[in-house]
């Protein structure tokens, strides 16, 4: 586990942190009170992942076409 805040973290980071993170809990390797902190963070983690996903298929939608479908701008995320 990294001391970054999970708020913090790109989606790669935390990604790749809940990898390790599930990891540690299937090998059932860790004390339970580690065991909670883990989850609480790989919980913390996945909805972190959730959100930057979301974040990043709005823009994508916000890719607007012209009448080509080439794309020609974006349009604010509020406009969707």
């Amino acid at each position: 586990m990294t001391d970054t805040p999970v708020e913090q973290m790109t989606f790669e980071q935390a990604m790749k942190e809940l990898e390790a993170v599930v990891g540690q809990l299937e090998r059932g390797d860790v004390a339970l009170d580690q065991s909670i902190a883990l989850y609480e963070r790989g919980a913390a983690l996945k909805k972190r992942c959730e959100d930057e996903l979301k974040r990043a298929e709005e823009k994508v939608a916000a890719i607007t076409l012209d009448a080509n479908g080439q794309p020609t701008g974006t349009k604010p995320v509020e406009d969707l």
